[in-house]
């Protein structure tokens, strides 16, 4: 009867995976919703001419009912939706990702959805998901737009790049264990009554009779 070789499952292998990107995302959102807080505590009102930091930066309040870089104004809700379908995609991809860089490219990019996502639910609006997300990073020749906004573009562009010049391999692929098919070759080679290791341990040629 052929023997049946199982790959070896690694639990806590993909528990670390799903605990990095659980602890970038949670990161991001701290960061993303603190500078808000921020943002709104210092820049209001909203109509002010903001704070100079440096060139063409400046922090100037602005709220946003549409997407990323105050695009599609008032198509919150759907924007709120694909997030959460976002999110939940890369959850799951997540779990097929063994290198450690692109894992915590998905941690960024599902922080910056989730972002972006409590604003449409927290903060006030009109209707199901139409809170206002707050904008205050402005740079003259680029829509306002927040760190969510950044670490979904960034995130994004850089998971996409390391995924096209980096495809993903399994790390047990190169140490996987031989297959059922070679074992059973193997054993019907043997003599019956004699096992594989009697029988590779056994000399190749028989010593000459003496008279």
């Amino acid at each position: 009867m052929d023997s049946v070789v199982s790959e070896p499952v690694h639990p806590q292998r993909g528990l670390r995976r799903a605990w990095l990107v659980a602890t970038v995302g949670v990161a991001v959102l701290v960061a993303d919703q603190l500078s808000k807080s921020w943002a709104v505590d210092r820049l209001s009102p909203e109509n002010s001419d903001g704070i100079h930091v440096v060139g063409d930066l400046w922090f100037r309040l602005a709220f946003n009912k549409g997407m990323a870089f105050s695009r599609w104004q008032g198509g919150g809700p759907i924007i709120a939706l694909i997030a959460v379908a976002i999110i939940g995609v890369l959850a799951w991809y997540a779990r097929l990702i063994h290198r450690r860089p692109q894992l915590v490219l998905i941690g960024v990019v599902m922080g910056g959805a989730a972002g972006n996502l409590v604003d449409r639910i927290a903060r006030s609006g009109e209707g199901f998901l139409g809170g206002r997300v707050v904008d205050f990073i402005y740079v003259g020749w680029w829509p306002t737009f927040n760190v969510a906004d950044a670490a979904i573009v960034v995130g994004g562009i850089a998971l996409a790049v390391l995924l096209s010049f980096q495809p993903e391999t399994p790390p047990d692929a190169a140490t996987s264990p031989p297959s059922s098919e070679a074992s059973s070759e193997t054993s019907s080679d043997t003599p019956p009554g004699v096992s594989s290791e009697t029988a590779s341990e056994a000399p190749s040629e028989l010593p000459p009779e003496t008279p």
